[in-house]
């Protein structure tokens, strides 16, 4: 994990540790890494800047069922640009205003 700090934001850079994952169509562990791209994803603000993470989405390939398939994370939800955690803080806020609409 590297931190960096830039005017404005704070960037995290995460390492993922898992090597292996289960293929999601035939069920046989996968270790095969074909490809890692990282993304950036919205967390929770800390020192009242926000947050960013540096996530590295791993892709592996399948030779039993012939798929490449990608890295599920608990904390992020497919498609997501924005970690669950920051979803729930949202909602929160949201629930707290006082805006309501016509």
């Amino acid at each position: 994990m590297r931190i960096l700090f830039v005017v404005g934001y704070i960037c995290i850079h995460l390492k993922i540790l898992a090597t292996e994952i289960t293929c999601p169509h035939c069920r046989k562990r996968v270790q095969e890494l074909h490809q890692v791209r990282p993304i950036l994803v919205r967390d929770l603000p800390t020192f009242g800047q926000p947050v960013y993470l540096k996530v590295p989405r791993q892709q592996f390939y399948c030779r039993q069922c012939q798929k490449y398939v990608t890295q599920q994370l608990d904390f992020l939800s497919w498609r997501r640009r924005y970690t669950q955690r920051y979803e729930s803080y949202i909602y929160q806020r949201v629930l707290m205003s006082n805006i309501t609409l016509f």
